[in-house]
């Protein structure tokens, strides 16, 4: 069985799953915005942790290049001197890039991945050292072998130029082309630094092709801002002076001043590729702020429009949550106080007044089950008043039947009464006693009835009377009064008003006594006062009765119910409780020790005197006669 919960909490749960969903969509859409401004400003950071690391390293391995070139074609001193110095500018450079990429080497796996292949190839320098001052290695080895290095270098600055904006992109692509072509007019010096082989101006002439072809491609996709700068370095008359040099070593020349023209070249390149790059990362600030900008009003909004709908949803949601609420106090009101209150009055015969069922409430389902509760308590009290007026016929129907064989008994017992005393033989006397005895017991039947309809029965005493007699009359109005055995009592008297009552309560407690026990067994009437009054038992020898049916009747008794038509069996517990409440008298049923029932009789000390007083006749209250007798 699934668990109970509260409307308020079924409520909130149907509202929580698109809430939920909002936040989340708020929380997507403000990541992506922000993560694109993050991605710019860390262009920022890579340019100072990878890029210019990495450029600056480029250009001392491409000046160890040229110098390791100059000491394998002559092999004197100072060519290793110079090669020695700037192997050691090399390895500064190289310290400082592995010191920086260490702080963005994880920014992404792409970059991290190429970091570890510059760094392999920065780990055969010492070899190829090695290898160049003991002469084992052919300038066009050397020359690959750096610029494998070097290409490696260049695949790093593609990866870190990867950014989510299109134009800066598309730049900083153009400003690797062309340090790029800076890199291959590098190696062009470094081949024709001195004489050529057949094999070295084949590879010299391919680096020409190469480096012109991505020259004028590069240059025609520039920014103006930035062309107009490689523009006027293209069309200077150092540059035209290297294109003929070029075509002087093509031809299988040895041009004078080419290592100091491509020199200058490289470094008028280096500068414009340095400053292009700083261009970019300064164009990448306010992109970046502009983004940002835009995901703070963006999630700002989002958010500003989650709160609005989490308040509309709450205040809805409380709304709809107290209205059912008072709903259901409502439905419960009418239900635990309206209509008992009802059955309790119309059980006293008072008029009733049932208010409507009102439910305030904007929701028009609400407003239909409010009118259905109120339909529901006007058919219920209906239903009680109709039972009411049921109850009330049916004891007047008891009520005059109960009359009408009172008369009847009254006129028959005066008739018997003259009987007897004309009666001369036993048997015939005997026979008229049991015909009066009967009498009694048909009388006490109708009063029964007279009870049950809620009216006072008409027999009554002026006087007290021994509650010896009052248990003795009790017994004479039961059939069976032969097994009856009623024990001397104390000499205490009963009330006058009560004695009827009382005698009535008692011989149907003797009676139901000598119905359910054996017929060859006594039954016990015993009296004692008590603390609180003046206590009868009736005591039988039967079969007995569970705890279960002696709870039950204990409760009945102590607090009579209303007479129901379809429990005709039990019609003397009835008129017992009704009696004993009607004069605060307490009647408890419990075993026997003979294992049958015991039932107590206690009647209270205020309607008990000390010392008995010879009884008077019983006075009968006028009876209604009722017409068509």
């Amino acid at each position: 069985m699934t668990r109970s919960r509260t409307i308020r909490m079924k409520i909130v749960g149907l509202l929580l799953v698109p809430l939920m969903s909002m936040v989340v969509l708020w929380g997507v859409i403000a990541a992506v915005t922000a993560g694109e401004s993050l991605e710019l400003r860390e262009y920022t950071t890579l340019w100072s942790n990878l890029r210019h690391p990495a450029y600056r390293l480029i250009g001392e391995i491409q000046r160890e290049r040229l110098a390791s070139t100059r000491l394998l074609r002559s092999g004197g001193s100072m060519e290793r001197s110079s090669a020695n110095a700037q192997r050691a500018r090399t390895d500064q450079a190289a310290e400082e890039f592995k010191v920086q990429t260490a702080k963005s080497k994880d920014a992404s796996p792409s970059i991290s991945s190429q970091v570890d292949q510059v760094l392999i190839q920065l780990g055969r320098l010492d070899a190829l050292r090695g290898e160049i001052d003991a002469g084992l290695t052919a300038r066009v080895h050397a020359i690959e072998t750096y610029s494998a290095m070097i290409d490696s270098l260049f695949g790093l600055h593609r990866r870190v130029a990867f950014v989510d904006d299109i134009p800066i992109y598309e730049q900083s692509r153009i400003v690797i082309d062309l340090g790029y072509a800076k890199e291959l007019l590098t190696r062009e010096q470094a081949v024709a630094s001195g004489p050529t082989t057949a094999q070295e101006r084949r590879i010299f002439t391919q680096l020409v092709g190469n480096r012109r072809f991505l020259v004028d491609q590069s240059v025609a996709e520039l920014d103006p801002a930035m062309r107009d700068a490689q523009v006027a370095l293209l069309t200077s008359p150092l540059y035209q002076r290297m294109r003929v040099m070029e075509d002087q070593i093509i031809a299988g020349r040895t041009p004078e001043g080419w290592v100091t023209t491509t020199e200058s070249l490289a470094k008028s390149f280096q500068d414009f590729q340095m400053t292009a790059s700083q261009m970019l990362t300064a164009r990448a600030a306010p992109v970046a702020d502009s983004v940002l900008l835009r995901a703070v009003i963006l999630g700002g909004t989002g958010l500003a429009l989650v709160i609005v709908s989490i308040v509309i949803s709450m205040r809805a949601g409380n709304r709809l949550s107290k209205e059912l609420v008072t709903l259901r106090l409502a439905a419960l009101e009418v239900a635990q106080d309206r209509l008992p209150q009802v059955v309790e009055k119309l059980r006293k015969g008072e008029q009733i007044d049932v208010p409507e069922v009102k439910v305030a409430s904007t929701t028009t389902e609400i407003d239909d089950v409010g009118q259905a509760f109120s339909t529901v308590q006007s058919t219920a009290v209906e239903a009680a008043v109709g039972q009411a007026q049921l109850r009330e016929g049916v004891g007047h129907v008891f009520r005059n039947l109960a009359r009408r064989s009172q008369t009847l008994l009254h006129r028959q017992r005066i008739q018997l009464e003259g009987m007897q005393h004309k009666a001369t033989e036993p048997d015939a006397l005997d026979d008229l006693f049991r015909l009066d005895h009967l009498t009694t017991r048909m009388r006490r039947h109708a009063e029964g009835l007279i009870i049950l309809s809620g009216a006072t029965p008409g027999r009554g005493w002026s006087k007290p009377v021994p509650l010896h007699d009052v248990a003795r009359g009790a017994t004479a109005e039961v059939e069976d009064y032969q097994r009856v055995a009623v024990e001397p009592m104390p000499s205490h008297a009963l009330a006058g008003p009560l004695v009827g009552d009382v005698i009535h309560l008692i011989a149907e407690l003797i009676e139901n006594a000598t119905v359910y026990s054996p017929p060859h067994t006594p039954v016990m009437v015993r009296g004692e006062a008590a603390a609180r009054g003046f206590a009868i038992e009736v005591e039988d020898r039967g079969l007995g009765m569970s705890p279960e049916e002696l709870a039950d009747l204990n409760t009945r008794l102590a607090s009579p119910p209303e007479f129901d038509l379809a429990d005709s069996d039990r019609l003397g517990l009835f008129v017992v409780a009704r009696l004993a409440a009607r004069h605060d008298i307490r009647v408890t049923l419990r075993g026997s020790p003979y294992g049958g029932t015991t039932a107590i009789v206690l009647i209270p000390a205020e309607h008990v005197t000390q010392q008995s007083e010879t009884p008077a006749e019983p006075t009968a209250r006028p009876i209604k006669v009722v017409r068509g007798e």
